[in-house]
């Protein structure tokens, strides 16, 4: 079995963070979303995967993944030239894929859940396809299915008037039989070409699509304050760790990951859950936490800093209050004066002096 990551798109409700690179490259946690896709499938013991790459700094997506060696898989990358929807994407695998079935995760999906079982049942099953369902509050913005008698009976994306509440995740089980129908498909009213869509010609013909509801955290990161509650979620659940140094006045309370390198000191308090990453300096009376990331060789002084995300090599100089931001990598922020709490979001490289 194989699988395909979905790593194009424009990230535009993530601007400015995505001016410079792909949303899926985006940490939570310290570690790329995408990864967290690849993590999944390698779990699941599917280890040859493709990856499609398109759009403003793909080339990041190659220089972070390689062939994947140092994941443990198999990679491969496919070009896709503009962002036409999840079905063109997934047609332009039908070589890679060839006759094996094939997973595909969207690479902003989140999710605290082993697929193991998922893969097994659908690699032994005549199914078509197979999809998991959610539970969300807002289903006009997801593909919506609609069930009776435990069974599919339709399939729509984004619809005005939504017949249930049941989103279908960014993770599909897919035959090489949705090749022949997403060349049937015309472009929608997004003027893309939806996956939804093509499994609903499979319903049409009465081919069987399977569906599973899951409760566990599932998250599409498609917003800011998406990306800031998979990070919340994920920090709770990592094991604590201490590889780092610290002075003896400081607090650490609760969950809390500290990389090797980092040294904390002058009275600072780590409130978790949070993570630090390597080679950091926290000092000068900071107050980090809770649900909080701080990226690797990033330096923080005086600052007040809770959930939110600071990336790689940031630097953070000043009596301020920083809650509910993210801050792009090589960011750097100092001030002359006292400043209320700020909300930032910040893309990669900004300067901003207070």
């Amino acid at each position: 079995m194989k699988g395909i990551i979905l790593h194009g798109g424009h990230g535009t409700r993530l601007r400015p963070l995505t001016h410079t690179g792909p949303k899926q490259l985006l940490p939570i946690a310290n570690k790329p979303m995408s990864e967290y896709c690849l993590e999944s499938l390698r779990t699941a013991g599917i280890t040859d995967i493709a990856i499609i790459i398109g759009g403003i700094g793909s080339n990041k997506v190659q220089e972070y993944y390689g062939d994947g060696k140092d994941f443990g898989v198999k990679l491969s990358y496919i070009e896709q030239d503009s962002p036409k929807g999840i079905a063109h994407a997934v047609r332009l695998c039908k070589d890679f894929v060839g006759n094996e079935k094939f997973v595909v995760f969207l690479g902003d999906n989140i999710i605290q859940k082993n697929i193991q079982d998922y893969v097994s049942d659908f690699v032994n099953s005549d199914d078509a396809a197979s999809i998991l369902l959610c539970e969300v509050n807002n289903p006009s913005q997801f593909g919506i299915a609609e069930i009776k008698n435990e069974k599919i009976i339709k399939l729509i994306e984004k619809p005005k008037n939504p017949p249930s509440n049941l989103a279908v995740t960014g993770i599909y089980f897919l035959t090489p039989i949705i090749f022949d129908l997403i060349d049937k498909l015309k472009p929608s009213w997004r003027n893309e070409f939806e996956i939804v869509d093509a499994l609903q010609m499979l319903l049409d013909i009465n081919k069987k699509v399977r569906y599973y509801v899951i409760t566990d955290f599932w998250k599409d990161t498609g917003t800011p304050e998406d990306i800031l509650q998979a990070n919340k979620t994920i920090l709770e659940n990592m094991k604590p760790y201490f590889y780092g140094t610290k002075d003896d006045d400081i607090i650490i309370e609760g969950n809390v990951m500290i990389g090797e390198g980092t040294l904390i000191k002058n009275n600072s308090k780590i409130m978790g859950p949070v993570i630090i990453g390597k080679n950091c300096i926290i000092n000068d009376d900071v107050c980090v936490g809770p649900n909080t990331s701080i990226g690797d060789n990033s330096k923080l002084s005086h600052c007040k800093i809770k959930n939110s995300i600071i990336m790689e090599n940031c630097e953070i100089d000043c009596n301020i209050k920083i809650k509910n931001s993210i801050i792009s990598s090589n960011s750097n922020i100092s001030k002359k004066t006292d400043q209320d709490e700020k909300i930032f979001l910040l893309g990669e490289g900004t300067k901003i002096s207070l």
